[in-house]
């Protein structure tokens, strides 16, 4: 329900000829919204959602009401080829998406480039914008209507992102996205975005989604419905390709950084009112030192979801260093000829050479948010971060 007052003419606005308008422009005296206390007039136009123009024509006297829906677009009920608005359109024989976007400056931290963040949000947007032109879009976060039905949301359990480069401030990206079987009750999304220009791969995404009960918020199998609803859209192809997922051992209190007291603002909360996902990832990164951050760039985050974040919990970041674990084993592994994939000549392993060489290699940390509990701390999510050094040219010159 809702109450709007204001001190202006009322007007409706109709999709008829000129002449048409200005016979059904009518001032009215009093409007009701859903049934609420009238209010004084205001000139407002109402749109019709399936045409995007006005239809309704009133007398002056008589009361009006609308509802809520008649102020925002109607959620389309069947499958779209074409969203010119948010350019996007459906690829792959008809199951797939594409959209184009445009890096804009408040996506962009102090080098110009696009943050992990921006990044993150990017998929998740485009993932929904997928489900909107679909038609099978419910009234929820994603949700399809069998879900809806079920009671049931989504939420993502496991997420692997790769980035090559970074697109730079007014970049045109295109972004595809597409969906697949994970297992019987999962499902799988991956994203590729590349340059609209060039083609240049940027990066990669897969992820993992399972579903929940919006009331018990314990996980559930996937109804019937809702995989007749989906299983149409499936593809057999993946952005990233993992033979056997690497596993994220937990840290404990001995982790090198920690940073504690973190606590859920109220613009963090997502539609199915809990901490998004995007938010993980910045008390993540803000657990590794200020001057590591300025000297390199983020590669490949894995994350692994555990259990949900609420508006009241307290959480701590931990992070822990791999550096010296990787130096040790791909020594032993490779007898000195190799490290981590990255060739040494002899001359780089004599004296302090290899030492020296070891600060220009990608670097991997370890993380863990977990929420602080009296008697126990209860896990959030596990991560693992792979960094490269910052290069001095950008893909494309600012």
């Amino acid at each position: 329900m809702a109450c709007v007052s204001c001190h202006q003419a009322f007007y409706t606005r109709c999709s008829t000829n000129e002449k048409g308008q200005e016979k059904n422009k009518q001032k009215l005296n009093c409007v009701k919204i859903n049934g609420t206390k009238s209010f004084s007039p205001s000139k407002v136009d109402l749109l019709n959602q399936n045409s995007g123009f006005a239809i309704t024509s009133v007398d002056a006297e008589a009361n009006v009401y609308i509802t809520k829906e008649q102020f925002r677009q109607n959620i389309p009920t069947k499958k779209q080829l074409v969203d010119p608005f948010r350019q996007g359109v459906i690829t792959d024989e008809g199951v797939g998406y594409r959209q184009t976007v445009v890096i804009r400056s408040y996506e962009v931290g102090p080098d110009k480039t696009a943050t992990i963040e921006s990044i993150l949000n990017l998929l998740q947007e485009t993932a929904l914008n997928h489900v909107w032109m679909s038609g099978l879009l419910g009234d929820g976060f994603g949700a399809t209507h069998g879900m809806m039905r079920n009671n049931l949301i989504w939420v993502v359990s496991r997420m692997q992102v790769q980035v090559d480069h970074y697109p730079i401030w007014g970049e045109v990206m295109e972004i595809d996205t597409w969906v697949g079987a994970s297992g019987k009750n999962g499902m799988r999304r991956d994203w590729l975005l590349r340059s609209q220009a060039t083609g240049l791969v940027f990066a990669r995404a897969t992820s993992t989604w399972v579903m929940m009960n919006q009331q018990t918020r314990r996980l559930s199998k996937m109804p019937d419905e809702v995989r007749a609803e989906i299983s149409p859209w499936f593809i057999e192809k993946q952005a990233i390709k993992e033979e056997s997922p690497e596993k994220i051992d937990k840290l404990d209190d001995k982790a090198r950084y920690v940073n504690s007291d973190l606590k859920p603002n109220r613009s963090d909360l997502d539609m199915n009112h809990h901490v998004n996902n995007v938010k993980y990832v910045r008390w993540m990164l803000e657990a590794i030192p200020d001057e590591f951050l300025e000297n390199h760039q983020l590669s490949n985050i894995i994350l692994e979801y555990r259990r949900e974040c609420g508006s009241s919990d307290v959480v701590q970041s931990l992070c822990q260093p791999q550096q010296v674990e990787l130096i040790k084993a791909g020594i032993q592994q490779n007898n000195y000829n190799c490290l981590n994939g990255y060739s040494f000549s002899s001359g780089i392993l004599e004296g302090n050479g290899l030492l020296e060489s070891l600060n220009q290699w990608p670097c991997s940390y370890t993380h863990l948010l977990q929420i602080k509990g009296k008697s126990k701390n209860e896990e959030i999510v596990r991560g693992k971060t792979t960094w490269n050094k910052k290069l001095i040219d950008t893909p494309f010159p600012p």
